[in-house]
């Protein structure tokens, strides 16, 4: 039987609480979870992807059937260069499903095999994003009750 493996790709700039979540939760229903880091090199990224990289690799160092990889251009092709049938997506708001909704029939246009799968957050991370941890950071607040516990700015 072919391995269930997703992918769960974002910027991760940095990795929040609710994106670790998303991935615990998500672990019983795959084999193998895929951490994608999307770089784009047109866009400057508040944390380097190196540290990024670093972060999400300690964040679940002790989950062997997680991985983190990095890549440039569409999703969908790294998930064909890579034989993932499965996006993981985290939903927020009814907003982020109209977003995902529309990423994910596009997709399924481009790569007929691949299934976006959905999950909703948990309440107390309905609030949080990146973009406010960013902002906390930036402004030297104390963004700890926001990032896993091995994040330390």
């Amino acid at each position: 039987m072919e391995k269930k493996v997703a992918i769960f790709p974002g910027s991760f700039d940095p990795v929040t609480r609710g994106h670790e979540s998303i991935i615990l939760r998500a672990l019983p229903l795959f084999d193998k979870i895929i951490v994608a880091i999307g770089y784009n090199a047109e866009k400057q990224g508040f944390f380097p992807i190196e540290q990024r990289v670093e972060w999400l690799n300690k964040v679940f160092e002790d989950y062997p059937s997680i991985e983190v990889k990095t890549y440039t251009g569409l999703t969908v092709e790294f998930c064909r260069s890579n034989n993932v049938r499965y996006i993981l997506r985290g939903l927020r708001t009814s907003a982020d499903f109209e977003f995902e909704r529309s990423i994910g029939q596009v997709n399924k246009q481009m790569y007929p095999e691949l299934e976006t799968v959905f999950l909703l957050t948990t309440p107390e991370h309905t609030a949080l994003n990146s973009s406010i941890v960013r902002d906390i950071i930036r402004h030297k607040g104390d963004a700890s009750p926001f990032v896993p516990d091995k994040v330390k700015f």
